[in-house]
C-alpha cells in the first residue's frame, strides 16, 4: 500500500534532484530514502525515478505521481490542522508567507497585534517571491500567503480575502525639479530613470504595467513585459537597496505607501503622489480552500487590515512632512 511517508520522500526528490538532499530535507537518511522509494516503485509498478550519477530525475509518470501526491499530503496536513485547531482561534503553529515588498512593513505592526490577542499562536514565516510562495502554499507547505491580488493560482484551489488597497508614490531625489505638490501622470516618468525590484517581483510587473499606459496603444496588461523597452534595466532585490539608489540620484521609483513610513526616512528623497486614477496594488490573504482553517485566516486577516488602518494617520503626517501633496 502506498503511504503518505513515501509521498512525502518523492515529494523532496522532486524537489532536489538528489537523494542526498531529500534525504537532508526529510530528516532520514539516503538508503532509508532510497529504499522507500524503490518500495513505491514496486507498489506502483513503475520507474519513478530515473538515477544518474550525483543527480535524480522523476520520470513522466514519477512527476504526475508526485503531483498527485502532492495534493494529499496537503490534505493530510489540512485533515491534521483540523483535528488540532478544532475550537481554538488562532493557536498553535501557523506557517505563513509573505512577499518581500510587503514583509517589512507589515510585519512590524501584524505581528505585535497577534501575540497580544492570541499568544497561543505560533507563527513562522517565510518571505519569498509570489511564484514560490503559492508552490508552496498548494503543496501544503504553508497555511496562508500575505500579497498582492489576485493570485496565480486556480480559483478552485485558492480562497482570497481582500484586506486593504496600497497606493503607489513617485519617490525621487529631493532636488528634482518636479513640484512636489503636483499630481502626476505615467508620462511625467522620464522611464529611463526608473528602478524597479528584480525580475520575479510582482512589485515589478505593476509598476511597469503603470508605465505601459504612457506609451500609446499599449495595453495595460503588457507592462509586465516592458522592462527593456521602458528603460527599466536596473533591478534590486529590496525597496531598502532601490530608495538609497533614488536618495543618491540615480534615477526614480514607485513607491507603495505602506512602505513610506520605513523607507522615507532620507531628506534626500521626496514623494509625489499622482493623479486620479492613482496606480497601486490589492493586498490580500490567500489559502488553501480545503483547507479547515477558513476561520483563523478570516481572524488573521480582519488583524491585517486592522494595524494597517490604525496606522493610516500617523502615515498621513508623515507624507506631509515630506511634502506629498
Amino acid at each position: 500500500m502506498v503511504t503518505l511517508r513515501q509521498l512525502r520522500y518523492l515529494d523532496a526528490l522532486a524537489r532536489h534532484c538528489h537523494f542526498g538532499r531529500a534525504a537532508e530535507a526529510c530528516g532520514v537518511t539516503q538508503p532509508a530514502l532510497s529504499m522507500q522509494i524503490r518500495e513505491l516503485e514496486s507498489e506502483l509498478g513503475v520507474d519513478l525515478v530515473e538515477r544518474r550519477p550525483g543527480a535524480a530525475a522523476l520520470t513522466d509518470v514519477g512527476g504526475e505521481v508526485a503531483r498527485r501526491g502532492e495534493r494529499l499530503l496537503a490534505a493530510a496536513r489540512d485533515l491534521a490542522d483540523f483535528a488540532r485547531h478544532r475550537g481554538r482561534l488562532l493557536s498553535g503553529p501557523l506557517k505563513l508567507g509573505i512577499i518581500p515588498s510587503l514583509g517589512p512593513y507589515l510585519l512590524p505592526k501584524l505581528l505585535p497585534a497577534l501575540q497580544a490577542r492570541h499568544p497561543d499562536l505560533t507563527v513562522a514565516l517565510r518571505e519569498t517571491q509570489t511564484k514560490p510562495l503559492m508552490d508552496e502554499l498548494c503543496g501544503g507547505d504553508l497555511d496562508a500567503v500575505l500579497l498582492a491580488l489576485p493570485v496565480p493560482a486556480p480559483e478552485d484551489e485558492i480562497e482570497t480575502m481582500r484586506l486593504f488597497d496600497d497606493p503607489f508614490l513617485l519617490a525621487l531625489p529631493a532636488d528634482d525639479p518636479l513640484p512636489p505638490t503636483r499630481r502626476v501622470r505615467a508620462q511625467d516618468i522620464d522611464q529611463r530613470r526608473l528602478i524597479l525590484l528584480e525580475e520575479g517581483h510582482c512589485l515589478r510587473d505593476q509598476a511597469l504595467a503603470y508605465c505601459a499606459t504612457a506609451r500609446r496603444g499599449m495595453p495595460l496588461g503588457l507592462g509586465a513585459t516592458l522592462g527593456a523597452t521602458l528603460g527599466a534595466t536596473l533591478g534590486a532585490t529590496s525597496l531598502a537597496t532601490v530608495m538609497q539608489m533614488v536618495a543618491n540620484g540615480y534615477g526614480v521609483t514607485l513607491l507603495p505607501e505602506v512602505a513610506v513610513d520605513v523607507e522615507v526616512r532620507d531628506q534626500r528623497v521626496k514623494l509625489v503622489r499622482f493623479a486620479a486614477p492613482e496606480p497601486g496594488r490589492t493586498i490580500g490573504l490567500a489559502w488553501r480552500r480545503t483547507s479547515p482553517r477558513n476561520v483563523d485566516f478570516v481572524a488573521l486577516g480582519q488583524i491585517a487590515a486592522e494595524v494597517v488602518a490604525a496606522a493610516g494617520q500617523p502615515k498621513k503626517d508623515k507624507r506631509a512632512a515630506a511634502h506629498v501633496g
